[in-house]
């Protein structure tokens, strides 16, 4: 009896694991993605979308480009876009880095291919592949592409702002 029931507790976690991580092809990222829900550990979660009137979007280029804006509705219904990173992206074997920061493995887990989840700083993220319009994800590519300011431009605002 007792290795019977051992053996169903052994079954029901190996079960709950593959049900948690899904086999999906690394080249399965390259896509349009937004934050279905965020939990920072010992808060509640928070859904994003319609009701809470934020959410996040990040974009994975098939040739390792990378994207990254907070979207946000305003009181009065307009959509704000905030770029907060530009540049590149890597996965290979589970291995995640994005702006060139130290890889991590498993900072990506594939639920299934629309579907995957991570930990950054101790917040729980979900992700859901997401289908945009074109125009759209074009829109938001720009936006955060002008992140990086030009030079000459951040030189007279150095010597004539913060003298």
């Amino acid at each position: 009896m007792k290795k019977m029931l051992l053996m169903t507790v052994a079954l029901i976690c190996a079960m709950q694991v593959s049900a948690q991580t899904a086999k999906v092809d690394d080249k399965e990222i390259a896509g349009t993605w937004l934050m279905e829900s965020m939990q920072w550990e010992g808060e509640k979660k928070t859904v994003c979308g319609k009701e809470t009137g934020y959410t996040q979007f990040k974009y994975y280029g098939a040739d390792g480009e990378y994207a990254c804006a907070e979207l946000a509705l305003t009181r009065d219904g307009k959509v704000m876009v905030m770029p907060h990173e530009y540049g590149t992206y890597t996965f290979k074997d589970g291995w995640y880095s994005e702006m060139g920061r130290e890889a991590i493995k498993d900072a990506i887990v594939w639920v299934d291919k629309n579907t995957m989840k991570g930990t950054w700083k101790k917040r729980h993220d979900i992700w859901k592949k997401t289908d945009l319009p074109e125009e759209t994800v074009k829109y938001i590519l720009e936006r955060c592409k002008t992140l990086e300011t030009p030079q000459i431009v951040e030189q007279q605002i150095k010597s004539t702002c913060f003298k």
